[in-house]
């Protein structure tokens, strides 16, 4: 186990030590556990922003289309069609 030095703010100390003494735990263990549980958590969003997304995704499903329903088709059938070919069938540069 490494030991590691750092600074932290008045509030953040009193925080860890009420933390570490209320669940009878190393100081340590109390930073482990927190930083495990931050980093399981960094990749997702906060609530704010999966609001802004949904918010904006509900303004693009209310937009008119911008071409034709048989043109969007198409381009579907196309894709797929491409899709089961196989791929491409030399190598890329």
């Amino acid at each position: 186990m490494a030991k590691l030095t750092f600074s932290m703010d008045d509030g953040t100390v009193r925080t860890l030590k009420a933390t570490a003494e209320r669940l009878r735990k190393p100081q340590s263990m109390v930073v482990r556990e927190a930083v495990a549980e931050y980093a399981a958590r960094a990749g997702q969003l906060t609530e704010a922003e999966r609001r802004r997304l949904l918010k904006q995704l509900d303004d693009l499903a209310r937009r008119p289309p911008t071409r034709p329903q048989a043109q969007v088709d198409a381009e579907i059938r196309d894709v797929r069609r491409a899709r089961r070919g196989g791929g491409r069938r030399h190598r890329a540069e």
